[in-house]
């Protein structure tokens, strides 16, 4: 690895999204108009509002995160670009640490915005303190990163990488703690749970709501997401190819 061969490519991928409009709207526009629906739809019941709401600012994220980078790193490999970095002194290491470098960067606009929105626009309820909501939100958005880089390599079209969404996007989702409390999940769906990144986000979003005080229990769900990132890069570097056959 070259931290200087990171650098260079991290930079590339933000000179792409500064000219997308599209693609950088999409990326931190998204959330903060869905968050602000949500809290349109809960008005007369602020109570609810707070409840669901800090578990949605990491899901929203994440999943825009997820789309986002499939597609882009997919279209780099259908276009041949991919190739052309590849075939220079670069390692894949190099070229996905600068994608999750670059698109983490957006994701810490991303989060801040969306905090910022929630608590200081929306009037989110928290116990805990702001900057623990944006590190998580922050890590989630980086979950996704690390998964759209995986899943990238699996597929063959854009359209094919927007099909993975709903078998690594939406199995969280319902599964996470959101609709029901995790511990009263069927035996076997608790067991699937309790192996799902998302889980643990949305664990440690909650806690913040109803702790002040961070404690162990928070540092282990934020260490399993981050976890799951690493994992997932290494993935993504092992499984990555040059083209799509």
């Amino acid at each position: 690895m070259n931290p200087r061969i990171t650098l260079a490519t991290a930079g590339r991928v933000l000179g792409q999204l500064r000219h997308d409009h599209r693609t950088a709207g999409l990326m931190l526009g998204v959330p903060l108009v869905l968050l602000t629906l949500l809290w349109w739809m809960f008005e007369a019941q602020p109570a609810v509002f707070n409840s669901i709401a800090p578990a949605l600012l990491g899901i929203f994220p994440f999943t825009v995160m997820f789309l986002v980078t499939s597609v882009a790193t997919l279209r780099e490999r259908t276009s041949g670009t991919l190739e052309r970095l590849l075939s220079m002194p670069m390692a894949k290491p190099d070229l996905l640490l600068g994608y999750a470098l670059a698109f983490g960067l957006f994701a810490v606009v991303q989060a801040g915005l969306a905090t910022v929105l929630l608590v200081y626009v929306l009037d989110l309820q928290l116990a805990g303190p702001v900057w623990a909501l944006v590190l998580v939100a922050v890590v989630d958005a980086l979950l996704g990163v690390a998964l759209g880089l995986f899943v990238s390599a699996f597929a063959a079209t854009e359209f094919q990488a927007v099909q993975f969404m709903p078998a690594f996007v939406l199995p969280q989702f319902l599964l996470c703690g959101l609709f029901l409390p995790r511990d009263q999940l069927p035996p076997v769906l608790e067991a699937v749970s309790n192996v799902l990144p998302l889980s643990y986000a949305v664990d440690a979003m909650q806690h913040l709501t109803q702790v002040s005080e961070l404690g162990g229990q928070f540092a282990r769900d934020i260490a399993v997401v981050a976890g799951f990132v690493v994992v997932a890069l290494a993935l993504g570097a092992a499984t990555l190819r040059r083209r799509t056959p």
